[in-house]
């Protein structure tokens, strides 16, 4: 984490205590680990009831590169899907845009964080406790527009608050 953000530690509470819905506390849980000698990259797990749910590493990002570009390499898979896809059509991010995605919902307002452009901060939004009722009646209508993986964590949200 930069200083911008905060020491990992710090986040990590902010994550799982002062921003989680308190339906959620206890159940998603966040872990950050940094690999030595790889500039600094390494990996954010999102956890729920104690299993990993959503990883975003260089390694996961990889995995969908060889997926969609038949086995090239990273700099074929970042030129091509910068201009193929849209990050709402992503499956995968690394931590790098984890991190960046984090530092931008923790500046927006939750209105904001909720309609933004990337899934990342949008999957913030949706487990924060400043999201209200309305709020989430109106995530439900709009959930099935979301990528696969977020939609995993609206449905979370939901089902935690007694939402159907």
């Amino acid at each position: 984490m930069s200083k911008a953000t905060g020491s990992w530690s710090a986040v990590r509470k902010a994550l799982e205590q002062d921003l989680l819905c308190e339906a959620l506390r206890g159940r998603v849980r966040y872990r950050c680990t940094k690999y030595p000698n790889t500039d600094n990259q390494g990996i954010f797990e999102i956890f729920v009831d104690g299993k990993p749910v959503k990883n975003f590493s260089m390694e996961s990002v990889g995995r969908e590169a060889r997926a969609l570009y038949g086995g090239k390499g990273r700099a074929d898979f970042w030129t091509n899907m910068r201009s193929h896809m849209e990050d709402n059509d992503r499956a995968e991010f690394d931590d790098q845009e984890f991190a960046e995605a984090l530092r931008i919902y923790r500046q927006s307002d939750i209105q904001s964080a909720v309609r933004h452009e990337n899934p990342v901060v949008r999957m913030f939004a949706v487990l924060d406790r400043r999201l209200g009722r309305r709020s989430l009646e109106r995530l439900r209508e709009e959930t099935e527009n979301q990528p696969d993986w977020l939609r995993a964590f609206c449905r979370l949200r939901l089902e935690a608050e007694g939402i159907q």
